[in-house]
């Protein structure tokens, strides 16, 4: 095989409708379109679409894996649940950047192999099921990713010395299952990560405050919301679809 590239497209806070699975495949006859992704590889050739445009128009989450190095991810959210103030404040330079759409803001994180070596085992498929849930606890209020996002700028070179470092969040030295995936996936340096731990307060501890339940409900897909809604008032008892 000479070459890899694997794409895949995430929608979480709706589904697609069939004028867009229609839409989409107009740009690809081989992908695998659902409701709610788009996924394909590429063996040879390349894909027609822009996926900066298919994030805007349809998908909240995007994952990129090429053979020769290239990585990326994306992650649409809401505008009124991640300030594009904050999100500047940490996404500075190639790596990481971030851009507004309408009603939302989209986060693009990106490495190049800085060796240039070819890789010839990958295979892209679960990646973005492993990593997807950190875009849930961005949107609840935690901004370790973004963070990361930064630390990826700053092994890239991407930042200037004198350029002043963005708040550390609470809780870098206990990176879950999910942040540890996306910090895998980017390449970012252990011992980097380690060495910002050291400034990072613990995590917050109990029960989460009002305004962080506020926020996790407003950035919860309608679907969730309905389902949660449903349990509380048949006591979970509501029978299945």
């Amino acid at each position: 095989m000479s070459e890899y590239q694997y794409y895949e497209f995430a929608a979480v806070d709706r589904p697609l409708t069939g004028r867009e699975r229609a839409e989409l495949r107009s740009l690809s006859t081989r992908a695998d379109i659902t409701a709610t992704s788009f996924v394909n590889t590429y063996e040879w050739g390349n894909f027609k679409g822009d996926p900066r445009t298919l994030m805007e128009r349809y998908f909240d989450a995007h994952l990129y894996l090429a053979n020769w190095g290239t990585r990326q991810l994306m992650l649409r959210l809401p505008k009124h649940v991640l300030d594009p103030a904050t999100a500047a404040q940490y996404c500075q330079g190639d790596s990481a950047s971030a851009w507004t759409a309408g009603k939302h803001i989209i986060i693009d994180l990106h490495d190049e192999d800085e060796d240039g070596a070819d890789e010839w085992d990958l295979d892209g498929h679960g990646l973005l099921t492993s990593i997807i849930p950190v875009r849930a606890s961005l949107t609840a209020g935690d901004l370790r990713l973004l963070y990361l996002a930064w630390l990826r700028c700053v092994q890239s070179e991407d930042i200037a010395d004198d350029e002043p470092e963005p708040p550390v969040p609470a809780g870098l030295d206990t990176l879950d299952a999910v942040l540890t995936a996306l910090a895998e996936f980017l390449r970012i340096d252990p011992d980097l990560i380690a060495a910002a731990a050291a400034g990072s307060a613990p995590a917050a501890s109990g029960e989460p405050t009002a305004a962080q339940l506020r926020t996790w409900v407003v950035g919860l897909p309608a679907r969730d919301k309905d389902a949660i809604l449903t349990d509380l008032i048949t006591g979970g008892d509501s029978p299945c679809p």
